[in-house]
C-alpha cells in the first residue's frame, strides 16, 4: 500500500511540475503595448494584495481552529488540519498569480487570431486546475504514507486534512464572491445604466476592481471550491473502504483504498495530457475544443477504471442490488466498482449538459429571458427566476439516479466511488472554468486599451464561451459536492453507529429543520454583504464622477485604488461570520445529540443543493440574456431592453458568484466538521 500512496504523491508532483512549466511558458508570451501592461499590472497587484490580506485574516481562524482540534479531538487531526489548509491556500495563490498574468497575454495574442489566444487563456486556467489536483494528490499521498492505514483511528485522522481544505475553501469562496460582486454591481449600475458608458470603459472608477474580482472570486474561489470537493470525495471513499469485505468475510480495506487513489492518479495524468491539445492551428470553435478535451479525459478515466476494477476486485459481474442491512455492499465485482465510477462521470457530464441548456444564449431559456426585457425589468427578473427554479429539476433527478446506480453497483462504498468518478477529471474542469475569467479579463483589457475591432471580436467570443463554461463548472461543482457530502454523511453515520434517520424522533426532525435553515441563513448573510458593499461602491463611483468632470471627458484618471479598497475591506469584514457559523452550528447540535446532527446534515444537504442550483443557473441565465441583447438582439446596447437586462444581471451577480457557489462548500464544511468532531460528541 505504501508504494501506491507514494505513487499517487509522485503523480501529484508531476502535475505541479507541469503547472510550473506552463506558467513559465505563459510568462514568455508577449504582454502587448505599454498601456496594456499598465492595466494588467493594476489587476495583478490588486488581486495579489487582496489575497494576501485575506490569507492573513484566514490565518487567525486557522490558529484558533488548530487549538480547538488539538484539545478537543487530538493532535494528529489538528496537525493535518493545518496541512490541508496550507495546501488549499497554496493552490489558490499559485493559480491566481498565473491567471492575472495570462489575461494580458491572451489579449495580446488575440491580435494574431483565435487559436493563440485560446491556447494562452486555457493554459492559464490549466495552471489552476493542475495545482488543485497536484497539491491534493501530493498531500494525501504523503499523509497516508506517513500515517499508515492499519487501524480505523489512523484512517479517521485524514479527515483533518479535509477539514483544513474545506474551511479555507469557504472563506475563499465567500470573501472572493463578496469582493467581485460588490465591484461588478457598482460598476455596472453606475457605469452602464447611469453614465451610459460601455462595460470595461477605463473611465469607470470601478472597472479595475471588477476585473480583480473576476480573479479572486472565479479563479481562486472556484479552485478552492473544487479542491475541497476533490479532497472530500477521496477521503469519503477511503473512510467507506473500512466497511468492505469479500465473500469469505475477509477485509478488503487495502483494495478499497487503492482503487479510488489509482482512479484519481489516472485522472490527473489524463488531465496533464489533455491540456496540450487545446488551441490547435485550425481552432475556430473554442467551445467545441474545450468540450473535446474534457470528454477525452473522461473516456480515458472510464477505460482505466474498468481495467483497474477487474484487476483489483476480480472480473465477476456480481452486483450489490438494493438490499439494506449490516451485510449490504460488503462484496461486489470489478464491474460493480467500474459501474459506480462510471455513474459519477456520466451524471457529472449530464448535469453540465442541462446547465448549458438553461444558461447559454444559444438556447430558448436565455433567449426567452432576453425577450422579456422588452417589457421591463420586472418581467425579465420573474422569467429568470423561473428558469433558475426549473434548472434545479433535472440535476436533482440525475443526482438521485446516480446515487441509486452507484449503490446498486457497489453498496455504500459505491457512492464514494461515484463522487471520485465525477471528480476524477477535476484538473480539466477547473482549467475550463478558470479559462472564463481570464478571457473576461482579456476582453476588459482589450476594451480599456482600445485594441482593434477584430481583436475585441476574438476576446468577446472567448468571453462568451467562458460565461457558459463557468456556469457548467458551477453545475458540476454542485453535483460533485452533493455526492461528496453524501459519501461523508454515510461515513459519519457508520462511525456514529446510526443505522437510520428516524423521522419519528423529534430531535431528528428538529435537526432536519435546522439544517434546512442553514443554506437560507447563509445566503441571506452573503447577499446582504454584497448589497452593503455594492452600495458603498456605487456612492464612491458617483462621487468621483461628480468631483472630477474630467473623468468622463477622458482627461483625468479615476481613482481605481479607492474602489479596490472598498471591495477588499467589505469582503474581509463580511466573510468571517458566515464561515464561523458553518463550523459552530454542527458542533453545538452534535454535542446535544448525534442523531439530531444526522438530521441537520440531511436537511442542509438537500436544501443547499437545490438553492445552489437555482441561484447559480438563474444568475448565469440573466448574465447571458444581457450579453445576448448586447449582440444586437431586442434593440442592442443602450436600448431600454438592455437597461432592464443590466439590472437583471446585477441581481443575478451575487446569486451566481457569491451565495450560490458558497452552498457547495457550506454543506461540505458542515459534514466534514461533523466527522472530525465525532469523537468529541461520542465521549
Amino acid at each position: 500500500m505504501n508504494m501506491i500512496f507514494l505513487g499517487v504523491a509522485l503523480v501529484g508532483a508531476i502535475a505541479l511540475l507541469v503547472a510550473v512549466f506552463i506558467a513559465k511558458w505563459i510568462n514568455k508570451n508577449d504582454e502587448g503595448n505599454q498601456h496594456m501592461r499598465e492595466i494588467a499590472s493594476y489587476i495583478h497587484q490588486g488581486a495579489m494584495t487582496f489575497l494576501m490580506r485575506e490569507y492573513r485574516t484566514i490565518g487567525i481562524f486557522a490558529v484558533v481552529m488548530f487549538a480547538v482540534l488539538f484539545f478537543a479531538v487530538n493532535w494528529q487531526t489538528a496537525t493535518l488540519f493545518l496541512f490541508g489548509a496550507s495546501f488549499s491556500l497554496a493552490a489558490g495563490l499559485f493559480g491566481m498569480n498565473t491567471a492575472t498574468k495570462a489575461n494580458v497575454r491572451t489579449a495580446a495574442a488575440a491580435r494574431f487570431g483565435m487559436p493563440s489566444a485560446l491556447r494562452i487563456a486555457f493554459r492559464g486556467g490549466a495552471v489552476m486546475g493542475l495545482s488543485v489536483v497536484g497539491l491534493a494528490a501530493l498531500g494525501l499521498g504523503v499523509v497516508l504514507s506517513l500515517l499508515g492505514v492499519e487501524t480505523q483511528q489512523q484512517i479517521e485522522y485524514i479527515s483533518g486534512f479535509g477539514l483544513g481544505a474545506t474551511s479555507m475553501s469557504l472563506f475563499g469562496r465567500v470573501g472572493g464572491g463578496i469582493f467581485t460582486k460588490a465591484a461588478d454591481v457598482g460598476a455596472d449600475l453606475v457605469g452602464k445604466v447611469e453614465a451610459g458608458i460601455p462595460e470595461d470603459d477605463p473611465r469607470n472608477p470601478g472597472v479595475i476592481a471588477d476585473n480583480v474580482g473576476d480573479n479572486v472570486g472565479d479563479v481562486a474561489g472556484m479552485g478552492a471550491d473544487l479542491f475541497d470537493s476533490y479532497v472530500g470525495a477521496i477521503i469519503s471513499a477511503i473512510l467507506l473502504a473500512t466497511t468492505l469485505k469479500n465473500a469469505a468475510g475477509e477485509s478488503m480495506l487495502s483494495e478499497g483504498i487503492a482503487f479510488p487513489l489509482l482512479v484519481v492518479a489516472i485522472g490527473i495524468l489524463a488531465s496533464v495530457i489533455a491540456v496540450f491539445f487545446v488551441g490547435g492551428k485550425n481552432t475556430k470553435n473554442p467551445a467545441k475544443s474545450l468540450n473535446l478535451v474534457t470528454y477525452g479525459g473522461s473516456i480515458i478515466v472510464l477505460i482505466s477504471s474498468y481495467i483497474l476494477g477487474t484487476l483489483i476486485f476480480g472480473s465477476t459481474m456480481e452486483f450489490h442490488g438494493f438490499a439494506f442491512g449490516s451485510e449490504a455492499g460488503n462484496h461486489f465485482g470489478g464491474i460493480g466498482a467500474f459501474g459506480a465510477v462510471a455513474s459519477g462521470l456520466v451524471i457529472g457530464s449530464a448535469i453540465g449538459f442541462f446547465t448549458e441548456r438553461y444558461t447559454s444564449s444559444d438556447y430558448k431559456a436565455v433567449q426567452g429571458i432576453a425577450k422579456q426585457a422588452e417589457t421591463g425589468t420586472a418581467t425579465l427578473i420573474i422569467d429568470g427566476f423561473s428558469v433558475g427554479l426549473l434548472s434545479a429539476v433535472w440535476p436533482l433527478v440525475l443526482i438521485a439516479v446516480g446515487i441509486m446506480l452507484s449503490y446498486f453497483c457497489a453498496g455504500l462504498y459505491g457512492i464514494g466511488l461515484a463522487a471520485v468518478g465525477m471528480l476524477s477529471t477535476t484538473g480539466l474542469v477547473v482549467a475550463v472554468d478558470a479559462y472564463g475569467p481570464i478571457a473576461d479579463n482579456a476582453g476588459g483589457i482589450a476594451e480599456m486599451c482600445s485594441l482593434p475591432k477584430e481583436t475585441r471580436e476574438i476576446t468577446d467570443k472567448l468571453d462568451s464561451v467562458g460565461n457558459t463554461t463557468a456556469a457548467i463548472g458551477k453545475g458540476f461543482a454542485i453535483g460533485a459536492s452533493a455526492l461528496t457530502v453524501l459519501g461523508l454523511y454515510v461515513s459519519y453515520a457508520e462511525i456514529a453507529n446510526i443505522s437510520a434517520i428516524d423521522l419519528l424522533n423529534p430531535l431528528v426532525v428538529a435537526g432536519l429543520f435546522l439544517g434546512g435553515i442553514m443554506p437560507f441563513l447563509f445566503s441571506a448573510l452573503t447577499m446582504r454583504s454584497v448589497g452593503r458593499a455594492a452600495g458603498q461602491m456605487i456612492e464612491e463611483i458617483r462621487r468621483q464622477f461628480r468631483a472630477d468632470k474630467g473623468i468622463m471627458e477622458g482627461t483625468s484618471k479615476p481613482d481605481y485604488e479607492k474602489c479596490i479598497q472598498i471591495s477588499t475591506d467589505a469582503a474581509l469584514k463580511e466573510m468571517l461570520f458566515p464561515g464561523v457559523l458553518a463550523v459552530v452550528c454542527p458542533i453545538v447540535v452534535g454535542i446535544i445529540d448525534t442523531a439530531m446532527l444526522g438530521g441537520m446534515l440531511a436537511g442542509a444537504m438537500l436544501v443547499g443543493v437545490l438553492l445552489a442550483l437555482m441561484m447559480d443557473n438563474a444568475g448565469g441565465a440573466w448574465d447571458n440574456a444581457k450579453k445576448y441583447i448586447e449582440e444586437g438582439h431586442h434593440g442592442g446596447k443602450g436600448s431600454e431592453a438592455h437597461k432592464a437586462a443590466v439590472v437583471g444581471d446585477t441581481v443575478g451577480d451575487p446569486f451566481k458568484d457569491t451565495s450560490g457557489p458558497s452552498m457547495n462548500t457550506l454543506i461540505c464544511l458542515m459534514t466534514i466538521v461533523s466527522v472530525v468532531f465525532l469523537p468529541l460528541f461520542l465521549r
